[in-house]
């Protein structure tokens, strides 16, 4: 009877383990589609003003300056890393960490073995693994993903644009998980600084379908405000991106968990009602022998 019990109570556990895990499922549902909105919005808007940047900065020429688009020595790079606030998010993590230590190892490493490497860490659970670690992790941006504004991805950027601009970093990569459906999340490295023109002028390779633009007051000073913009809004992309892919990795994870619970639960059931089954019949014989003891 003893073990009936300890059975009972499993069965029970499990069961309310299956009702948190499916809340949970459901809560994370509710805000992929929050997020899957922002993403639809912010992706159009990053690609039109990287096309419109790309045909401005060809039709300037090479004579244009501007400390974001400066290549220099690298002696030193940063790395912004974005990971979640939150866990219960199957490998969403563990792949940003496992990009972060191959990508030092096979490009950092290979490319600028002399270059010194600085982390800025953006989400509790980053902030949290590489502190643990021997890397040198200058800045921590906690608490990013409950209400993900477009201040925070300007408070991200001011901290290394400022180390660009005052050559204390002379690269800055981000790394982060995009969204790509419900089931797929890819972990990506791009360059953020120095803004690199070949990439702002993507799918504008056919030059005769480059659109001319009449600037007022000037194409520099419009460029001069624009780059800042589009580093600002393509960070914020990012942030939608991982904030989406997090929330689409939350929820698969906990619909496994609940498929599992459920699963184990079936599996206890079925070894109670043996238990049960077999202490009923261990019951019935003992009546039987006490019955014919009785009758002897």
């Amino acid at each position: 009877m003893a073990n009936l019990r300890e059975l009972k109570r499993r069965i029970s556990g499990v069961k309310n383990t299956a009702k948190i895990t499916q809340a949970m499922k459901m809560v994370s549902a509710a805000k992929l589609k929050r997020a899957q909105k922002a993403i639809e919005s912010a992706r159009p808007y990053v690609l039109k003003m990287q096309e419109i940047l790309g045909n401005v900065i060809a039709g300037i020429g090479e004579d244009y300056e501007n400390p974001l688009l400066k290549e220099r020595e690298v002696k030193n790079i940063a790395l912004v890393i974005v990971g979640s606030d939150k866990g219960l998010c199957g490998s969403f993590n563990a792949n940003i960490f496992k990009t972060v230590n191959s990508f030092i190892k096979d490009e950092i490493k290979v490319n600028y073995p002399e270059a010194n490497i600085q982390l800025i860490s953006v989400g509790n659970k980053t902030v949290s693994k590489f502190s643990k670690t021997n890397l040198n992790v200058t800045d921590n941006f906690k608490d990013v993903f409950g209400t993900l504004e477009f201040s925070s991805a300007q408070k991200i950027i001011k901290t290394f644009v400022n180390k660009f601009v005052s050559a204390e970093v002379d690269k800055v990569y981000v790394i982060f998980n995009e969204f790509i459906n419900v089931i797929r999340q890819e972990v990506k490295v791009e360059q953020l600084l120095p803004i690199d023109p070949a990439n702002l002028s993507k799918g504008e390779a056919d030059s005769n379908n480059r659109v001319s633009y009449i600037f007022e007051p000037n194409e520099k000073e419009i460029m001069d405000e624009l780059l800042p913009k589009l580093l600002n809004i393509s960070l914020w992309r990012t942030l939608l991106e991982s904030n989406a892919a997090e929330n689409a990795s939350r929820m698969m994870a906990m619909d496994n968990a609940t498929t599992n619970a459920n699963d184990l639960v079936s599996e206890l059931n079925l070894k109670y009602n043996k238990e049960r089954q077999a202490a009923i019949t261990t019951e019935m014989l003992e009546i039987v022998g006490g019955a014919e003891a009785l009758n002897k």
